[in-house]
């Protein structure tokens, strides 16, 4: 059996570096002895006096202790654990600079990757950088040397939960209540056999997910009712895979928590493990932006792709004369035909189907649309852009998690006749590096 190789001794003591740019995931970049430096906490223009966190062969990794000059980007951390937790890694960068670092990466990523630049950026979209996030999957784990749980996100740069006691970027009712909630699973008898709670916030509602290894006993149960029940929150259990979470409390009514979509007059139902965005004030404002760009009318023929329960779909429904939404999960497309009756909508259908197969044979493929938005996951739609000429839509809104793939797909679209008209980011995770954009492209 082959060895693992040994772990390289870390340089002891703390050193100076002086800090020349930011690297994508938030850390300064140093090179003191030639070696790139990768330093948590270190802004670039800052000198500093860090500590070897991690020695390599091609790069080194640590964190600065001490800012010796400090940048005037810099800003104090809201939270208290910001340079422990993993789940944040800007919170030491002034909120503007955060935004313009994310532009700066979208930009880059068009230049390189599709060789493009937007005929003109769009004004970032910005909202609350606290309190913001409302889904999550919080990590659990019963220290027995300790007595005690620890509930929240892993450390950076490793596999250890944070000891935590609060959390700034988390809506206040569960990010402030981690210490409550460490309190509950200590007196469990399942306490070292619960790994993970799921959080889900609506606008008036939260549920939790506690997904559990073993069978609850009748005292378990009934403290973790309990528990949200005082808080008037959804107690949701899951014993095996998704498929097995079910609700305990209340033990009537649908299982959905709600979002409202003020512009549009839409309510919008969801389960708590449904995809949905993690920032409302943002999604408040980014549907309304998407549906702008598109320049709607009463008389156009919209297709949504990538629709989910149907986020841009209802709200496109609203202005143009037929739309329809195209899902690979059953579930989604039930969950927005759901919606779509809830809110009076007979002009819009939902179709499942794999967006990264073939869509021949697929009668909504075989139509014609005046517009398309397009808002895939992390890999992209690069199928689907071979696909848009085909449809001959005269403009194209496509909303992106990640600037890599929508350069990509953006330069396919350039070579397809589609001009980049506009494009910009919106902050929909502050205080981390992920880059949430948006696109309009117009046929040339």
């Amino acid at each position: 059996m082959a060895r693992r190789p040994r772990r390289k001794p870390l340089p002891e003591g703390i050193f100076p570096a002086q800090i020349l740019s930011l690297s994508h995931d938030g850390r300064g970049i140093a090179r003191p002895d030639g070696k790139t430096l990768f330093i948590d906490n270190a802004l670039p223009g800052e000198q500093v006096q860090f500590r070897y966190t991690m020695v390599h062969s091609k790069y080194d990794e640590g964190r600065a202790d001490v800012i010796d000059v400090a940048a005037p980007e810099r800003a104090q951390p809201p939270c208290e654990h910001a340079l422990l937790c993993g789940g944040c890694s800007l919170q030491h960068y002034r909120s503007d600079a955060q935004v313009q670092l994310k532009q700066q990466v979208l930009a880059e990523q068009l230049a390189h990757f599709g060789g493009l630049e937007p005929e003109r950026w769009l004004a970032p979209l910005t909202g609350p950088t606290t309190g913001y996030r409302s889904k999550a999957r919080l990590g659990v784990r019963y220290v027995d040397a300790r007595e005690t749980s620890l509930v929240g996100f892993r450390e950076k740069r490793n596999n250890f939960l944070a000891d935590i006691q609060r959390c700034e970027i988390l809506v206040p009712d569960i990010g402030h209540a981690l210490m409550a909630l460490r309190e509950l699973i200590n007196g469990l008898e399942c306490r070292a056999r619960l790994p993970q709670i799921e959080v889900a916030a609506g606008d008036d509602e939260l549920a939790l997910v506690f997904r559990h290894m073993d069978p609850l006993t009748d005292g378990d149960r009934a403290a973790l009712v309990g528990f949200c029940q005082q808080r008037g929150w959804h107690c949701y259990l899951q014993p095996g895979n998704e498929q097995s979470v079910h609700r305990i409390w209340p033990q009537d009514g649908p299982e959905r928590l709600h979002y409202r979509m003020p512009a549009d007059q839409l309510d919008m139902a969801f389960h708590p493990t449904d995809f949905t965005q993690v920032n409302a004030d943002i999604n408040r404002r980014m549907v309304p932006l998407a549906l702008d760009l598109l320049d709607l009318s009463p008389e156009h023929r919209v297709l949504d792709l990538f629709c989910g329960l149907g986020n841009f779909t209802l709200p496109l429904a609203r202005r143009a004369g037929e739309v329809i939404g195209v899902e690979l999960s059953q579930a989604m497309v039930e969950r927005g035909e759901e919606n779509a009756r809830r809110n009076g909508l007979s002009n819009v259908s939902f179709h499942a189907w794999d967006l990264n197969q073939s869509v021949d044979g697929e009668p909504w493929a075989q139509q014609r649309f005046d517009r398309i938005l397009i808002d895939p996951p992390r890999a992209g739609a690069l199928e689907m852009v071979r696909l848009m000429p085909q449809f001959g839509a005269e403009k194209l809104v496509y909303v992106s998690c990640n600037p890599a793939t929508l350069a990509r797909d953006a330069g396919e679209l350039a070579q397809l006749g589609y001009r980049l008209e506009a494009a910009g980011v919106m902050d929909m995770f502050p205080h981390t590096t992920h880059v949430e954009s948006i696109a309009l492209f117009v046929r040339q």
